[in-house]
């Protein structure tokens, strides 16, 4: 095998390729017009999200018979072209599921508690009890959208709470544990408190938690995506926030991240009032970016790579 790696990911994964005698190339700056040349030179592909691997580029590509992307997300892959081209699509959400997982349930309580701004205060010599008054945890209904290996981790770590968790999955049925109570999206936006989005970038879920969306939830509720940025309109979130329909929120990722997750968009007067507002938590796509994560992505997708091609 000879293996074409974009993006810059875990040595391990490498290294094991070349053990097992593969040859592996790194081109992390050539662009996609270089790489093109050369595509049609590998059997494997190793990317992240650095630019789309769309038909046109995959067409190049004669020899390819696997593309492996450490992670979850498959929206910068063109999986149909590699389906009926027979190119396996690996990857490993089960390598940054409790790095994300630990992320949500670390940013809700930094909301809950105020303890951003209350860090920000001490710091300045400021020290207010009753200003920074939180709120608990426990008692509140927790509903999460999408109950993949994401959803799953971050309903384990909730477990020890004393929360209700419901949840709401598309594809799937009869998926719950006994600890969480399978839903329909109706009965989710009528009862929860708290809503956390994991679910993947497809085009049915792009601009999902829009006016529309937070209007059709009863209770005044506080919103976590650490998905996709485009789930969520954000002038339609800050809209909610100041009618007091949303009463916080925690976004690791925005709605203006391109395709290779760079931001852009902090210029627009949506983001300038999201990073003044004390209600809402924001971290630059590093929910499950964690040095554990980084290394379990890497061995699930070389034990993925290896099953398959041994």
């Amino acid at each position: 095998m000879k293996v074409l790696f974009i993006d810059n990911v875990h040595e391990l994964i490498s290294q094991s390729f070349i053990e097992k005698g593969w040859t592996c190339d790194f081109k992390y700056s050539d662009s996609k017009e270089e790489i093109e040349k050369t595509i049609h030179l590998y059997d494997g592909l190793i990317i992240r999200s650095r630019f789309k691997l769309d038909h046109l580029i995959l067409k190049k590509a004669k020899k390819l018979k696997f593309i492996g992307r450490p992670g979850a997300g498959l929206e910068n892959i063109d999986t149909d072209y590699c389906k009926v081209n027979d190119i396996a699509v690996i990857r490993s959400p089960e390598g940054n599921r409790d790095a994300v997982a630990e992320h949500a349930i670390g940013s809700l309580l930094m909301l809950f508690n105020n303890i951003k701004r209350a860090d920000a205060e001490v710091r300045k010599g400021i020290w207010l009890r009753e200003e920074n008054r939180g709120v608990e945890l426990m008692n509140k209904t927790v509903g999460i959208i999408g109950f993949g290996f994401m959803g799953r981790a971050f309903a384990q770590r909730l477990q020890g709470f004393g929360v209700r968790i419901i949840a709401y999955d598309r594809f799937k049925t009869n998926y719950a544990p006994d600890s969480v109570e399978e839903v329909t999206l109706e009965t989710l936006k009528k009862e929860a408190q708290i809503i956390s989005l994991h679910i993947p970038q497809t085009p049915e879920t792009i601009g999902m938690i829009n006016a529309d969306f937070i209007a059709s939830v009863s209770n005044p509720f506080y919103l976590i995506n650490t998905a996709r940025g485009k789930s969520v309109i954000l002038n339609d979130l800050k809209a909610g926030i100041e009618k007091e329909k949303i009463l916080g929120a925690c976004l690791d990722v925005l709605e203006y991240e391109n395709s290779s997750f760079e931001q852009t968009g902090f210029d627009r007067p949506v983001f300038q009032y999201l990073a003044r507002c004390e209600k809402v938590i924001l971290t630059p796509h590093i929910a499950g970016w964690t040095h554990e994560a980084k290394l379990k992505m890497g061995e699930y997708l070389r034990d993925k790579i290896f099953e398959l091609f041994k």
